[in-house]
Order: structure tokens, then sequence, then C-alpha cells
């Protein structure tokens, strides 16, 4: 099979490590790399190979020592540029080869954000790092840049002396730049088969458990203590569920708030967003999510991304997993509902007919991050949970999910891979299995063709809170009180919130009296604080639109960013007013959000946002 979103061809020959020498220049906002590329023939008579590479000044090539031919073919609108290498000789299948390229990025490499010192929160040093999914690592690396090649690798990272280097390795040591005392060289090893990720920045850390710290800017680690204090208690239920951590250290680094994600779960580090420094750990199912991502996406991994959902929903289902043994079922299942309704606002915004909201989208001439919503995430988790009703409980599917991820382990897969291991799982279930529409969960658009049922305990109060404030006349405004909202934890008041907003927006009154009552302004979690706004805005209370469109730009999380802007821009009297303060902070923006906010504007309005 091919990879639609790589020009490499793995079924030719395939990367086996990297040996990576990275000089980080703040002053021109590149990295004048040379990477060498173990790389095994499976063929004979292999003479040629083809590299991704994306906005790359390439040097030099060659091959195991000796001077080879290279050439960029044109230009492709985001799969990049493909390098084609020629061998001065022939290799024989099982045969490996030393690739060489020495490159320089360009300071428009999609992979890697600069930030001056002004956008940092100690304001003294530059801050660099990167972001490498979906296929994005070419801009930073000449590579086979596809999931379903997974390579160790070594690295040594040259950077100013001011600055540290962490990268999604172990640490292995330091030492003055022999070429230039003014900086230091950090090194790094991955023993274990990834595609990997790299950070260059500004931090200081804190030792939160045996196996993990939190890096983040100079006076934000502190921050973070609480918020990650229950890191070891997970990673030590998700092997209780998955089997080992293979790993080694497990550390979190509090990125800008310009980072697009909630996480990104590069091996041995990490990424996570600022927005879930809130004051309490509500947002811990972020950390648990990305802890699981260690065997589901990192240990066991899509082998394309046509088949992401293999990554996210397995993911889901074992963050909730982790948050059943640590809480209670009904936690999982509240989680659950809230899923749910994530899915239903994404194939809403999609539309119910678009083949992207498939389970599995082809994603010929698709750009994989016009793809990316929570579709993977929760459809994939509707599913394996359909599957466990139908097979027997959380604790039965549990056993088959752990066996998928031992059997996979250190591979990359596909549905069919999954699917096959599943039916022989469940050898003696196979009449049950027959059963199920897969065609309908995996290759039709829209919501899942069967809904479950969760329990719904713990959403009962937000229901009934819900259906009040709908249900109210002006007249019955004064029966809302702030004791309303003082039982409930911050999941339910996000769920109650997230309830809202799938109705018909309320009456300006009502949203006033909501905020005189329960002070939602006042409230710092970005879970929260998202969805007030959202609130206010679609029921077109006009104060509410700075404090929108604030949020949407002074952090990047898409999660947040983009149905801020949406919100802004659907407020007709304000819609020009979006556009302006997008275009006044799409610079600073992350070149992810970036696009995908002109594009979602674009898509809303005129064309007047220019890509």
């Amino acid at each position: 099979m091919s990879d639609p979103c790589s020009f490499s061809s793995f079924t030719r020959c395939v990367t086996k490590h990297l040996n990576l020498s990275l000089h980080v220049d703040f002053d021109r906002n590149v990295i004048r790399g040379k990477v060498e590329l173990t790389v095994e023939a499976l063929e004979d008579r292999f003479s040629a190979l083809t590299l991704d590479t994306r906005d790359l000044k390439i040097i030099s090539v060659s091959a195991n020592g000796q001077a080879a031919c290279f050439n960029l073919s044109p230009k492709h609108s985001f799969k990049g540029t493909p390098l084609e290498i020629t061998l001065p000789f022939d290799l024989s299948r099982g045969q490996h080869v030393i690739v060489e390229v020495t490159y320089e990025t360009s300071p428009s490499a999609t992979a890697l954000q600069w930030l001056t010192p002004a956008q940092t929160a100690g304001k003294k040093h530059p801050y660099l790092f990167s972001q490498c999914q979906a296929h994005h690592c070419r801009s930073m690396v000449p590579c086979q840049d596809s999931p379903s090649i997974k390579h160790t690798y070594y690295a040594q990272v040259s950077v100013p002396k001011d600055l540290v280097a962490v990268m999604s390795a172990v640490r292995d040591g330091q030492e003055v730049d022999p070429q230039d005392n003014s900086r230091i060289i950090y090194r790094f090893r991955q023993p274990v088969s990834l595609c990997y990720s790299c950070l260059i920045l500004t931090c200081e850390y804190l030792k939160i458990g045996p196996r993990s710290r939190v890096w983040s800017e100079e006076g934000v680690v502190d921050k973070a203590e609480k918020e990650f204090s229950e890191t070891e208690n997970m990673l030590k239920t998700a092997e209780d569920l998955a089997g080992p951590y293979v790993w080694g250290q497990y550390d979190i680094l509090v990125l800008p708030p310009s980072f697009p994600y909630g996480g990104m779960e590069n091996p041995c580090l990490t990424f996570a967003t600022p927005t879930l420094l809130a004051g309490d750990k509500s947002l811990s199912n972020v950390i648990a999510h990305e802890i699981a991502h260690s065997w589901t996406g990192n240990l066991v991994t899509n082998k394309t991304w046509e088949h992401f959902w293999l990554n996210e929903g397995h993911t889901v289902y074992l963050e909730r997993m982790i948050g059943r043994c640590m809480e209670s079922e009904q936690f999982r299942q509240f989680k659950a509902m809230g899923g749910w309704k994530d899915l239903q606002e994404s194939v809403y915004t999609f539309g119910a007919n678009n083949p992207l909201t498939n389970l599995v989208p082809s994603l010929q001439d698709v750009d994989p991050d016009d793809a990316f919503s929570s579709v993977p995430y929760e459809k994939g988790f509707a599913l394996l949970y359909h599957l466990e009703e139908l097979l027997g409980g959380p604790e039965v599917f549990m056993g088959f999910v752990k066996s998928y991820i031992q059997m996979f382990a250190y591979s990359s897969v596909t549905t069919e891979d999954w699917k096959n291991y599943l039916f022989t799982y469940f050898k003696d279930k196979v009449d049950i299995l027959n059963k199920v529409d897969w065609n309908a969960w995996m290759f039709t658009p829209g919501m899942p063709p069967v809904k479950p049922q969760y329990d719904t305990t713990l959403a009962d109060a937000c229901i009934a809170l819900c259906q009040r404030w709908i249900k109210a006349k002006d007249q019955d405004l004064s029966s809302f009180k702030e004791c309303d909202v003082k039982t409930l934890s911050s999941h339910q008041l996000i769920e109650f919130l997230s309830l809202l907003l799938q109705e018909v927006p309320l009456p300006l009154t009502h949203v006033k009296k909501m905020q005189e009552v329960y002070n939602l302004n006042a409230c710092m979690n970005s879970e929260i604080r998202s969805r007030w706004l959202r609130l206010c805005v679609r029921s077109k209370w006009e104060e509410a639109v700075p404090l929108a469109l604030k949020m949407a730009t002074e952090q990047g999380r898409m999660k947040f960013t983009r149905p801020l802007f949406r919100e802004v821009f659907n407020f007709d009297k304000y819609r020009d007013e979006a556009v302006r303060v997008f275009l006044a902070n799409r610079a600073a923006m992350h070149y992810v959000t970036a696009g995908l906010v002109a594009k979602d504007l674009k898509k809303r309005g005129k064309a007047f946002i220019k890509k």
C-alpha cells in the first residue's frame, strides 16, 4: 500500500535509524542540519529512493560516504517537494545504506514555531518548538514522513548557552559546542522505534514523580505542579490496563499559548497546552489521554492518516478506562456522553454528508490538517464502546485491547489488520461480529449507526438545570441562584454549558442573568470559559465579543480558537471585526491554527481571507 500524504514509497525501502545533528539559529530562524538515515532495501537492484521535504534547502547528499545525485521535483501544495536520490551503487534486498543529507530549514517551516522574547512568559529569551503531526516533519528533516515508518534515533542539538534543548527521547548528556563556546550541545537517544518530534526552548523543570518531570518556561512550572500531580498514578493505572510502559521517562512540557492542540503524545515528552493550568484537576483527562497514547499511537501506530482512528479511538477508550479505575464507571459514562456531543458538533460543522466524517476517510488529495476533528476520537470510541457492549463488558473488551497492543507493538497497522485480529481474538463470537454494520461504521459519513445508551447519573443535574434555563420566561429568572452551580463539579459545569450550546440560543436577558448569578466571566477554566463565551456571543451579547476574541487570540488551542472565531463571525454586526482581529494576530499564530481559522472564515463568508 501507499500513503496518500507522502511521496516516499515504503514498499521499496524503510528507514531504520536516524542520526541527527541540528544547529539552531535564532538570528535567522532556521536550523542547519545533517541527517544520516540508515535505510534498508526491500527489493533487489535497489538504487534510488525518495524522501519527503518541504521548503528545505538541500546542500549535499551522499550514500555510504560517496556523493549521490539528487533532484528536487516540483512542489505540491501541502505534501511539499519530493527529494529524488540516485545511489552510486545497487543494493540487494535486506542490505542497508547510510544516506547523509546536509540541509537548512526555511524560516517558514511548517513544523517549527519561532517565538521572540516578547512572545514568551519570561520576556528574556527566544523560544522554538516543533509540531510534526501529521505531515510536517518533512519541513524540519528530510525523511520518509509517514506514520508507517518507525525508527530509532540519536540526536545532538546545538543551542545558545542560555537555552535548554529537550526532545522526545532520553537525555544523553551535554557539552560545550567545540565550534562555538557560546553554545551548548545537548545529546539524546531514542532506542524505541517511533515517529519523532523535536523541541528547543528556554525552560526549567520540576520533578513530580519517580519517572516524571514538568518542563516549562521560567515562572510557569510551579503553576503546573498541582495540575499534573496525578501523573504517576495515571501511569501505574495505565500499566495495569495495557501492559508495561516501555519508554522509560514520562515528562510533560507545558508549551507557550500558541500551541494548537490540547496535548501531543511525543514519546518520553508529552507536549501540553497551558490552557490546562486552570487551578484545578478538571482537565487532567488530557494528560490521561496523552499517557494512553504511550500504548495506542506510539507503541502501536496507524499506518497512514486515513486510519487515524486506530490511534485516537483506542486512546480515548483507554483514557476513559483510566478514569473508570481512578474515579468510577459513572464518570466514564459521563465523559462518554460529553464526547458524543463533541462528535455531533464536528459532524454538524463538516456537514453530515462530508466524507471526512467517515471513520476511515480517503485522504487522496486531502491535506490531513483539514481532516482534523473529533471524528476519529469520538466515532472511534463509540465503535469500541458498542463492541464492548456486544462482546461482554469493559473487562472482556479491555482484554482484547491489551492483546491487540501486545500483538502489534512497535509496528504500524491498518483498520483491516485491526478488524482481522478482532475476529481472531473473539473467534467464539464471530456470529455477533458479523451482525455489526461495518460499512456504516467505517465508510459512511455522519453520525454512527448506533447511539450508545450511556448512564446519565452524573449528567442528570446538568440536564435538569439546562432545561430550567431553556423553559424559563423572563418572570422566572429570579428563581435562579448562585447555589444552582455550587454543587456541580467542573466536569458537570462543562456539560451544562455544552447542553445549552446544542439548543436554540438563549434570550439575551437569560445570559445576562446567568452572569449575574453564576459570575462565569470570572472563571479561568478554559473548557468552561470557551463554552460560556460562545453561548454569550450566540445570544448576541455585545459585551462578550471582545472577551471572546481575546480568548481566541491569547491562546491558540484549536479546540477553543476556531469555534470562538466562528461564533463572532456569525454575529453579523461583528463579522468584519472577527476578520480584522484574525488578520492582526495571524502572524503570531501557529501555522496549523492560522490556516484552519482562515479556511473557517473563508467558508462562512466572502473570500477575503487569502491563504
